[in-house]
């Protein structure tokens, strides 16, 4: 037999409009008299009905959590953080307050987000979160910006969690930016003390903003050393002369830094350094290197960038920038739920911390 919201009211000895005000949040009720209801929510397994929820109230229980690629540990640890805070207090087992956190994974595709958050704008999201760096196109900045507009008039709350602010939106909540220049700035500069010149880059993709702000960070630090130009081509890996040939895109995968690290030693052999656009692509760097006959760090020093959780562990450890993914995850799901007052401006840059490793070491005079 299907239980009604009578029979819970019947048990808890309130209105069915009391349970209704317990169940949707959208009206204070007194702490002794929800906690009644939710007993009785919870002894006779009632189910709310979620569409005719949601469309009485002006959101349904559902958090849209998009990212480029669930397995890959630097969208799989935020959206597992931003998840646990939206999901309510673990083992409350009550129906009040917790919400329903969906990944939505895009591989990177910017038709699958714009999708996503369409079908998420249908079924009236409470809020969304979006993960990662954004593509710098001017028709999907403009795209985006449409969308997130219709969902925040909707009531939807919008997070960007390891995203810059997108410009002329006020339709995000908060916006929780890597200092992705800053670490990779700090990165080249650990290099470059140590006695590196030639110093190749593994870039990530073109067009992304994560790819544009790690590798002017880097090209500040040479600048400032004396070593190029930050305005120079180089930002688009053009020429092959100079530290301007040192620059190769590509995905953020192994692979990529596998043939990357092979090509930059191909046009430099005196190559004393490599830095990967992260740790995935620093891998591939590291095999590259070893396939090569040249050891790190004694011939070719190594660097990454996040501080992913098998950084570590690698052989030797790799020397790299930590990113609090958890720790930004998490309180972007609490930006999410209204847990936590947004930053002032809606705006929080999140630091970068070097992790100096034993993948990094002075290069040898002579090779």
């Amino acid at each position: 037999m299907t239980v009604t919201l009578a029979d819970v009211a019947a048990r808890a000895r309130v209105s069915p409009a009391t349970v209704s005000r317990v169940l949707n949040g959208n009206y204070p009720v007194a702490a002794a008299t929800r906690e009644r209801v939710l007993r009785a929510v919870d002894d006779l397994d009632y189910v709310l009905n979620g569409p005719a929820s949601s469309l009485a109230a002006a959101t349904s229980d559902l958090v849209g959590i998009l990212v480029n690629d669930i397995a890959d540990p630097f969208f799989g640890i935020m959206a597992g953080a931003a998840q646990t805070e939206i999901g309510g207090q673990e083992g409350t087992g009550r129906a009040g307050g917790e919400k329903l956190a969906v990944v939505c994974n895009t591989g990177g595709s910017p038709e699958r987000e714009l999708t996503y958050l369409t079908l998420l704008q249908r079924q009236r999201a409470a809020a969304v979160i979006l993960t990662g760096g954004a593509l710098e196109d001017p028709v999907h900045i403009a795209a985006m910006t449409t969308k997130l507009a219709k969902l925040a008039d909707a009531g939807t709350r919008v997070v960007l969690c390891g995203r810059p602010p997108l410009p002329g939106s006020d339709a995000i909540v908060a916006s929780l930016a890597f200092d992705n220049r800053g670490g990779a700035r700090r990165l080249t500069e650990h290099l470059l003390t140590l006695g590196h010149r030639k110093i190749g880059y593994v870039a990530g993709p073109l067009e992304r903003t994560t790819t544009r702000h790690r590798l002017e960070g880097h090209l500040a630090a040479l600048a400032a050393a004396g070593l190029g130009d930050p305005a120079s081509g180089a930002a688009r890996g053009e020429g092959r002369a100079g530290q301007e040939g040192l620059i190769v895109h590509g995905p953020y995968s192994r692979r990529s830094g596998y043939e990357a690290t092979l090509e930059l030693l191909r046009r430099a052999p005196d190559l004393t350094a490599v830095v990967a656009a992260n740790d995935t692509v620093a891998l591939g760097a590291c095999a590259a290197v070893r396939d090569q006959g040249l050891r790190i760090p004694e011939d070719v020093s190594v660097a990454g960038f996040d501080d992913l959780p098998f950084s570590v562990d690698a052989t030797p450890a790799l020397t790299t920038v930590r990113l609090p993914l958890h720790e930004a995850g998490a309180r972007a799901g609490r930006l999410a739920m209204g847990a936590e007052t947004p930053p002032p401006g809606g705006i929080a840059t999140i630091t970068a911390e070097l992790m100096a490793r034993a993948s990094t070491a002075p290069p040898r005079a002579t090779r």
